[in-house]
């Protein structure tokens, strides 16, 4: 696909794992209020079914009211809220049926800078799942929302070479926190500077 053009069904229907990977160095656009802001994807986790501890699926009762949209079908927004104020935005993967989903964990801000400066009201914009958000205008009405239609859409970005991806542990849970399931590109603005990692320049803009 050519960066900029919308992502199909068969990009997003494939394991969280995979998605997590595929994910960087697309693009995700908002146009939330009507004020357009958007970003490159620059880092992600990956959050598997039941048998992922640190999952929302990974529950007793299974399928909730809460985690219900992360079962399918894939390609929609899974967004909630963490600590009772900050939102996060997941993708849905996988196929219909089968728990899984990927977080959006930071962007390299491109458009409208001065819209999620408003938002946020300081810096850094778009660095963890919370900044993002809130960047971008994405609240928990956006839950389910089909990301190939506005207000919030996935653009189609690079095919990123092995050797500008990181993997490491992901942050912030407890379960599973030693699981190689978060990925983000080296030396990109908008990733979280943890675990320390050597940072080459890479370089990130709008699609020709």
């Amino acid at each position: 696909m050519a960066p900029g053009t919308e992502l199909d069904v068969g990009f997003v229907e494939r394991s969280a794992l995979e998605l997590a990977r595929g994910l960087l160095g697309c693009r995700l656009v908002s146009t939330v209020d009507g004020r357009r802001t958007s970003g490159v994807i620059v880092e992600t986790e990956a959050y598997q079914g039941s048998d992922d501890p640190a999952s929302h699926a990974c529950t007793v009762a299974g399928r909730t009211k809460r985690n219900a949209v992360m079962f399918g079908p894939p390609g929609v927004s899974y967004v909630y809220r963490i600590y009772g104020m900050h939102w996060c935005m997941n993708v849905v993967a996988d196929r219909k049926g089968r728990a899984g989903a990927v977080l959006l964990r930071g962007l390299h801000a491109l458009e409208g800078q001065d819209v999620m400066r408003e938002r946020r009201g300081r810096e850094p914009l778009t660095m963890g799942p919370g900044r993002l958000c809130q960047a971008l205008g994405i609240t928990g009405g956006l839950y389910g929302h089909d990301l190939c239609a506005e207000p919030l859409q996935l653009r189609a970005g690079w095919t990123l070479p092995p050797d500008l991806i990181g993997v490491s542990g992901r942050i912030g849970v407890r379960a599973a926190a030693d699981w190689p399931y978060r990925f983000y590109v080296l030396g990109a603005p908008g990733v979280s500077p943890h675990p320390p990692h050597s940072i080459p320049q890479t370089r990130l803009g709008r699609p020709e």
